[in-house]
């Protein structure tokens, strides 16, 4: 289809090339962010559409961990629609959806620890692709490392997201002004102008969810 060509041109902005793919993406990752930060259900099935128009986009501008970062988000958003909306009774809020709830101690260093492991795993991964696999990655990777450490944290943001746990905004605020600085300087200025606003609709949904925590019957509950 034309518009998941990245050089087919929407709009031309102050000399900036918008494709129909970008914009697209960009809206509907808008929309899904904002839905999460609010707690609402529809932010998975939205997300299915944005990470499948993200996947298309991050292979044409070669930042191939993002790109597979993107089958990951595919299945994991199927599987935070049905976490969310299949509760066990005891995980239940007032919406019969899964309740929020804080990370333990601990996992601050399990987090931390994933993250730089997995960085540097996948880094040196991604500086091998076009080698391993030369007819499909014709080129080199543009920043294996940034690229790897935004695709590493944002699958263990995603997987405390799925469980509902309030700290995975403060992952996703991490991700997102790194994204910033690397869509950037890889010229797809629209995805970094959405990554930019996601740094605010992070913060937004960590008081959110803060603040919905603080409604529940026993606030010292922890999951």
């Amino acid at each position: 289809m034309f518009w998941l060509d990245h050089e087919n041109i929407f709009l031309n902005v102050l000399g900036y090339k918008l494709s129909y793919l970008e914009s697209l993406g960009w809206f509907t990752g808008i929309i899904a962010v904002w839905l999460s930060a609010r707690a609402n259900v529809w932010s998975w099935p939205t997300g299915l559409v944005n990470v499948s128009l993200s996947f298309f986009l991050f292979y044409q501008v070669r930042l191939y961990p993002d790109m597979f970062l993107q089958i990951f988000f595919f299945v994991t958003n199927i599987m935070g629609w049905w976490r969310w909306t299949h509760p066990k009774p005891v995980e239940e809020d007032a919406k019969h959806e899964l309740r929020i709830s804080w990370l333990k101690a601990r996992d601050g260093w399990i987090v931390a620890g994933t993250t730089l492991a997995g960085t540097a795993v996948l880094g040196l991964l991604a500086q091998r692709l076009h080698h391993w696999l030369p007819e499909i990655f014709t080129q080199p990777s543009a920043s294996p490392f940034v690229d790897s450490f935004i695709t590493v944290l944002s699958v263990v943001a995603t997987y405390y997201m799925i469980q509902k746990k309030v700290e995975c905004w403060l992952m996703w605020i991490a991700v997102d002004v790194v994204a910033t600085y690397l869509y950037f300087v890889r010229d797809i200025k629209l995805y970094s102008l959405l990554y930019f606003a996601f740094c605010f609709l992070a913060a937004y949904g960590f008081f959110t969810w803060r603040r919905e925590f603080k409604r529940y019957t026993v606030p010292d509950a922890v999951v």
